[in-house]
């Protein structure tokens, strides 16, 4: 289940939108994500508040850092999420005209997704 969630530019990296959510998040955590959030300034970010990245490198980079392949297959619950968010008709589709409204939409089919899992708990 999501712990924080921010709306990113539709044009922009999603590795603009990481370094606050990994801020807000209390030291020492871990961080599992894809190739995507392969950049220097994220791992740097994550080793100073005490944690460790677990990312795989990009496969055109000379120096390939190694993954904890059980570690990393966590990563299917956050795609999980995403196809579970995805089958709401207004997220998938994106019928909210702003950015607010849009993420007001997400944040009730996150919390309607949390509860379904709590009370399956």
């Amino acid at each position: 289940m999501p712990v924080r969630i921010a709306l990113s530019q539709g044009q922009s990296s999603d590795k603009t939108v990481a370094p606050p959510l990994i801020e807000a998040l209390e030291p020492g955590r871990d961080l599992v994500a894809d190739r995507g959030y392969d950049a220097r300034a994220l791992i740097d970010l994550v080793e100073s508040r005490g944690g460790r990245a677990h990312i795989p490198t990009c496969r055109d980079r000379k120096v390939q850092r190694s993954v904890d392949p059980a570690l990393y297959r966590q990563r299917n619950l956050i795609e999980r999420f995403f196809n579970k968010l995805k089958h709401f008709r207004r997220i998938a589709t994106r019928y909210d005209k702003t950015a607010r409204n849009f993420l007001a939409a997400v944040l009730l089919a996150s919390t309607r997704i949390w509860m379904r899992f709590e009370s399956t708990t």
